[in-house]
């Protein structure tokens, strides 16, 4: 059943406390818990961040925000803490890499179908392609350095397959900013879903560019420099379908309602009882966080919070593989290119992303090299070898 957003006040804020045996919890299981437990964990950890940078950010231009923001903000740090705790040790800096691409393809895959905006759902479907052929590349990585075959993460979900190459992502600036939707006249979920995947996406880039100096394999930091430079593409993409013209108050009531949006669609499809309660605990919380943003908001711009979002959420995201929807955006839609907000068949690329993309790959493309002469099969190449 769905949640009225208006009707709900959630936990109170002064109820909202942790200790750190709490923060510092034990994490999901690599092999025995079902991948989307991750694939939500993973989200969920990106839709905090970037809240936390947008409040951070919000208080520097808005000195009678800063008390309310600094209480929110560190009730959500502290979310996000025991969120990105989940994800244990036993993963690999690779695998916990192959964790974001099924969420960048599963979770822009379910969104693209639910948009009710075509313009933005292409926008979701163009990027789809993209990341899944990160996905691709990085199982090659896999291979390579670690000798493990990617399916153990992605348990059969998504497919390991070339999408757009990744060689041919590499535009000019002016070709990833997009037209962005009107916040006066734009359906509520369309604001929620670019919410979503701009936090996804600039987790997914920040995440790259911590990770892959870590990396001694001269090909594997090369290929995590390569495709951080994609994600950071994918953020000027998302980010220019957000309107500009939104208050900063509007913003936050936006990013608060997406909160509660995410949670309740992890309660509704999460199968680990115990962090369900989580999802449970902390959609609690965000009804608190946004009960409190819609007194500012009245109080501060004195209008209605009903005027920016909807009386009752959306349906939940589907949590579940999209294999086939990705299959046919993969057929169909592989060689669109964009020329500033439009698509348009690769034919008609425009010659300045032809230019910075020759000189960007004239000593060699990473995602080229790390793939060569790379199909996957189930076992890696070693089960081949030992046949």
């Amino acid at each position: 059943m769905s949640i009225k957003l208006f009707d709900n006040r959630g936990t109170p804020l002064d109820r909202q406390k942790f200790t750190w045996r709490e923060l510092a919890i034990k994490p999901l299981s690599k092999l025995d818990d079902d991948a989307f437990t991750r694939v939500r964990v993973i989200l969920m950890n990106g839709i905090e961040q970037q809240v936390n940078r947008f409040q951070h950010m919000c208080g520097q231009f808005n000195g009678q925000l800063r008390l309310p923001l600094a209480e929110i903000r560190r009730v959500e740090h502290h979310q996000q803490t025991m969120i990105n705790w989940l994800i244990g040790s036993d993963h690999s800096p690779l695998e916990t890499t192959i964790g974001y691409e099924q969420v960048a393809i599963e979770v822009t895959a379910a969104i693209a179908q639910q948009e009710p905006d075509e313009y933005l759902a292409q926008t979701y479907r163009y990027g789809l392609l993209e990341d899944f052929d990160h996905m691709y590349r990085y199982s090659a990585l896999m291979d390579r350095v670690e000798g493990k075959d990617a399916n153990n993460i992605l348990q059969s979900y998504t497919d390991i397959l070339p999408g757009r190459p990744t060689i041919d992502e590499h535009r000019a600036p002016e070709d990833d900013l997009r037209d962005h939707y009107d916040h006066k006249a734009t359906f509520p979920v369309s604001k929620l879903n670019a919410l979503t995947i701009f936090s996804g996406e600039y987790q997914t880039r920040d995440y790259y560019m911590n990770i892959g100096p870590t990396f001694s394999d001269p090909v594997a930091r090369a290929l995590y420099a390569e495709i951080a430079s994609i994600e950071e593409q994918h953020v000027t993409q998302y980010g220019s379908i957000i309107d500009p013209n939104e208050t900063w108050l509007e913003k936050w009531l936006l990013y608060e309602a997406n909160e509660v949006y995410n949670y309740y669609s992890c309660v509704a499809s999460e199968t680990n009882p115990r962090i369900k309660a989580i999802w449970e605990r902390f959609l609690d919380y965000e009804l608190g966080h946004l009960h409190i943003v819609t007194e500012l908001f009245k109080k501060y711009e004195r209008r209605d919070p009903a005027e920016v979002l909807p009386d009752a959420l959306p349906d939940p995201i589907a949590f579940e593989s999209q294999r086939d929807f990705v299959r046919q955006v993969l057929t169909e839609e592989i060689n669109l290119r964009s020329v500033g907000p439009n698509y348009v068949d690769k034919s008609q690329e425009s010659q300045k992303s032809k230019n910075y993309r020759d000189h960007m790959n004239s000593t060699g493309s990473p995602s080229e090299m790390v793939a060569e002469q790379y199909r996957w099969q189930p076992g890696t190449e070693l089960s081949k070898k030992i046949a």
